[in-house]
């Protein structure tokens, strides 16, 4: 097992993306992880996304989870 190093000042910009209704990996793991991250000096955000599942990317509406990714990666960019 590899330990994640989360104070890595080379890690780029993070965001959790969960889903409300996400049975698999719920809120308050994904939450979890983020504060865990957010002790890191890059930028580290979460967003939950209402009425959405586990599959993010592959369930109807996925072009909403795709503009939040693309709109974060624009935000680290400038």
């Amino acid at each position: 097992m590899v330990a994640v190093d989360c104070g890595d000042p080379s890690r780029g910009p993070m965001k959790f993306i969960s889903g409300q209704k996400d049975n698999t990996v719920r809120w308050a793991i994904a939450n979890a992880s983020f504060k865990r991250q957010k002790l890191n000096q890059s930028t580290t955000e979460i967003q939950e996304i209402a009425e959405r599942g586990h599959s993010l990317v592959i369930e109807s509406g996925w072009a909403e989870v795709a503009e939040v990714a693309l709109e974060f990666i624009k935000q680290s960019l400038s």
